[in-house]
């Protein structure tokens, strides 16, 4: 078919748009919001803009964003570096399919990550959420053992605490009790939730387990040093020593979700690098891009990847999303990596923790306060319980600040390069509103 061009080019000046109450009120009762029980769930804010460590509202107000859009935007919103890369990526090739094909962001963005993440951590796999990269993960393995020839070991071993994703796979290696996904129990195939092997008795129990199930299992995964939405709990990189000697051990991989504590978060780049460990395998997402572009990926090891080599297309990984790799969200993240590289990011991140522990101390004396306490850019309020999240938001407006508690914790994530008096806006309002 012959391409005929138009006799003249669209302008979008030239559309009807809609006034700023219209796309909201039109819109609205067409969405689904996440984590909401839309029958009472109070109506969200309209954000139109942001700029480093602050949301600009539709009717002007400007808040202090203390959870950089949900621990991604560590280099604070809007860079003016990551904008240029991506503006010029999307005039070059917003996106092309990486099925037989590749492109120069994605291959220069995996030397680069298989250059930082230490050991032989190789082989980049991209997905475009953090769920979907555990999801491959948990793929890896169970096909790890089938192309081996060692068809009994497709158990998962996870921990209580944990939290993995909201996909259909990793909703059984999340908390079974105390997790979100609660409702589902029983309807996904079991896999193994255990306590952490933090002291003496839940290494005992850890190792009785293995014992017992070693040869069912096929990984142990866990999220290094922080559990973010299991409620940030933080364990020691003992723990993760631990866990790497059991898997040697019993001949287990090792896979190390990495979504949220990647990239600075808990004070070095990868959280496994403080227990001095590598995993068998490392999801990474949530910071990746700064926070600019929706991108995910699996990183391998050398004999992982390798069991995938064979003469049999059936021992191939059969998995490939449509936006795989997608050239916009590699050319960010390159970018993003260039920030690390030039600017004292985990400086920033070394500061922001000292700041945290001293501004967040005066809390631990408040009624109904069970713990603070700080790790890297993580800051953490724990209450005895939280008996309205949504009414405790309204309050940290009312403060001009963006904080999303939940479960019993109110905790801050901000981004790297805030403002000392901004993250002492954050602070000031934790305080002020549990005090009141």
């Amino acid at each position: 078919m012959r391409y005929i061009p138009l006799r003249e080019p669209l302008h979008p000046e030239r559309k009807p748009a809609l006034s700023s109450s219209d796309w909201y009120e039109d819109g609205l009762p067409h969405i689904w919001l996440p984590y909401s029980q839309m029958k009472t769930a109070p109506a969200p804010l309209a954000a139109r803009a942001t700029q480093g460590s602050r949301i600009t509202l539709e009717d002007g107000r400007s808040l202090v964003d203390g959870v950089s859009a949900w621990w991604t935007a560590c280099h604070g919103y809007n860079h003016p570096h990551i904008r240029a890369c991506a503006e010029a990526q999307l005039a070059r090739m917003p996106h092309v399919m990486f099925g037989g094909m590749v492109h120069e962001p994605a291959l220069r963005l995996s030397s680069r990550l298989a250059a930082l993440l230490p050991g032989d951590l190789e082989r980049v796999f991209y997905t475009d959420s953090g769920s979907v990269a555990v999801e491959v993960a948990m793929k890896m393995a169970i096909q790890y053992r089938l192309n081996r020839g060692e068809a009994g070991r497709t158990k998962l071993l996870a921990f209580k605490g944990g939290y993995h994703g909201d996909t259909l796979a990793t909703m059984a290696i999340c908390d079974p009790e105390e997790g979100m996904h609660h409702l589902f129990a029983g309807v996904m195939p079991a896999q193994h939730v255990i306590d952490l092997p933090r002291d003496e008795a839940t290494t005992a129990a850890f190792e009785t387990f293995l014992t017992a199930h070693a040869h069912e299992v096929t990984a142990i995964l866990v999220e290094p040093l922080v559990q973010g939405a299991g409620g940030m709990l933080f364990h020691s990189p003992d723990v993760l020593r631990r866990l790497r000697d059991a898997a040697d051990r019993h001949g287990l991989l090792l896979i190390l979700d990495e979504i949220f504590t990647g990239f600075g978060r808990t004070g070095t780049m990868f959280a496994c690098q403080q227990a001095g460990i590598v995993p068998d395998i490392i999801t990474l997402s949530k910071a990746l891009t700064g926070g600019t572009m929706a991108l995910a990926a699996t990183v391998a090891r050398r004999h992982v990847y390798e069991a995938f080599l064979s003469d049999n297309p059936e021992h191939a990984l059969m998995h490939g999303p449509t936006f795989m790799a997608n050239p916009l969200a590699c050319a960010c993240a390159n970018a993003s990596l260039d920030l690390f590289e030039q600017e004292p990011r985990l400086e920033q991140v070394a500061a922001l923790e000292t700041a945290l522990r001293e501004q967040l101390e005066p809390c631990r004396t408040l009624p109904g306060v069970k713990d603070v306490r700080v790790m890297g850019a993580i800051g953490v309020v724990e209450l005895d319980r939280i008996t309205d999240p949504a009414a405790l938001r309204t309050r940290f407006i009312a403060e001009n600040v963006w904080i999303r508690p939940f479960r019993n914790i109110v905790y801050l994530t901000p981004a790297f390069t805030i403002a000392p008096e901004e993250v002492r806006a954050l602070t000031q309002a934790v305080h002020t509103v549990l005090v009141a």
